[in-house]
């Protein structure tokens, strides 16, 4: 078998745009594949045009760590985030076709299964204004749909500080939120890199009571001492990772044993095979695996494998119910969340499959995420509620 050529097809949100790959064989089978960029979905397209040409086009599709590792050094370059998020698409699509191939799920191929089901918790739920009513009742109605865990980023627009009024603010954010669940469900506090290690220790102190699950991201992942700072200097686990793009890149962060979980993003990562190696290293550090995903269908699909096979899996994001349902129909099979939980899936590959005649109906967008910006949550909340009402879109992409 070998791979005759790929398409690349983008989905547009109105706030991120989602790229699937369509990698096809001479023997008829058809594998997909997911990566979410903010930004450069441009330069992701460009690298995947020159990559079929110079290592995907003719290569057999079951040698998925060869293509990979040509991918990654034959160019000679440093792979970063767009290499690496191109070689991710491509990789899992590879696993889709091997699996449909041999009739089994990915997770089978991977070693099989170590649980029953996937936790899921919820993200993308908190478009409202930021008021402790308003999230009262978005996480109120979260937990009404089962799910026994949720994310939010209860923080405004700080870099490094956070003035006292805008502390107060947030933290009445993440006491509502708490009261809004109760003490059974767990409750995960994103800081999306904002703050210095100083700030990051005073803001875990104030959230102690409110008995968080982790802190995200609580310093910019460039300087991973400043992380083991925070972590020395505070009870409360840490979790980061989303920003790291090659699984070598970890091995800082594990011997510093700065982090207590770590989240790489499948589509960011080089793909399953990549993440699925992190996962043995970190469960020698004794550190968990909990896959950032902000993706579609196939990025969730991708992910659930490894929630499935991989011993110190802890649970998967989960936009989809929130953030995306209007691009519910772009995919046939994708996982669904009941009670809280993924369950297994059985179906051979990915279990995913795109139909490109319901992605034309969401063409390629000019979506600008700004964290930083003032009231970002209630600003993306309001471009997704004018985008579900027919506000104006973008220009598409296929291939």
């Amino acid at each position: 078998m070998r791979i005759t050529k790929i398409g690349t097809h983008v989905v547009g949100t109105p706030w991120r745009n989602l790229t699937y790959v369509t990698v096809h064989t001479d023997e008829g089978l058809t594998g997909v594949g997911e990566a979410r960029m903010l930004g450069h979905t441009g330069a992701l397209l460009g690298y995947l045009a020159e990559a079929e040409r110079r290592h995907v086009t003719g290569s057999d599709p079951f040698d998925i760590e060869d293509l990979v590792h040509r991918m990654k050094y034959g160019d000679f370059g440093r792979a970063g985030e767009i290499v690496m998020s191109g070689i991710a698409c491509v990789e899992m699509a590879c696993w889709d076709i091997v699996g449909k191939a041999l009739g089994q799920p990915v997770w089978r191929l991977l070693g099989g299964r170590v649980r029953d089901r996937v936790k899921a918790y919820a993200n993308g739920w908190y478009t409202v204004d930021r008021t402790p009513e308003e999230f009262h009742a978005a996480a109120r109605r979260v937990v009404e749909r089962g799910y026994r865990a949720l994310k939010l980023d209860p923080f405004g627009a700080g870099r490094m500080e956070l003035d006292h009024d805008e502390t107060i603010r947030s933290i009445s954010l993440v006491e509502a939120v708490r009261d809004a669940i109760g003490p059974g469900c767990e409750l995960l506090v994103e800081m999306h890199g904002r703050f210095s290690p100083a700030t990051a220790i005073r803001l875990a102190r104030l959230l102690e009571p409110y008995d968080p699950a982790w802190l995200e991201e609580p310093v910019p992942p460039e300087n991973l001492k400043a992380l083991a700072k925070v972590s020395a200097h505070t009870g409360l686990p840490i979790a980061t990772g989303e920003r790291i793009h090659d699984r070598i890149e970890f091995r800082e962060l594990l011997e510093l044993q700065a982090a207590d979980v770590v989240q790489p993003d499948v589509g960011h990562l080089g793909g399953i095979a990549e993440t699925r190696k992190l996962a043995a290293t970190a469960e020698t550090y004794y550190v968990q695996l909990a896959p950032h995903n902000v993706g579609g269908p196939v990025l969730t699909a991708a992910s659930l494998q490894l929630g499935v096979c991989v011993p110190n899996f802890k649970i998967l994001e989960h936009f989809n119910d929130f953030a995306d349902a209007e691009i519910g129909t772009i995919a046939k099979g994708a996982p669904k969340v009941v009670d809280g939980h993924f369950a297994v899936p059985t179906a051979p590959g990915l279990g995913v499959e795109l139909d490109l005649d319901a992605i034309a109906e969401f063409p390629r967008r000019d979506a600008d995420f700004d964290l930083f910006a003032e009231d970002w949550h209630k600003r993306d909340g309001t471009a997704r509620r004018a985008a579900a009402s027919g506000g104006p879109g973008g220009s598409g992409e296929r291939r």
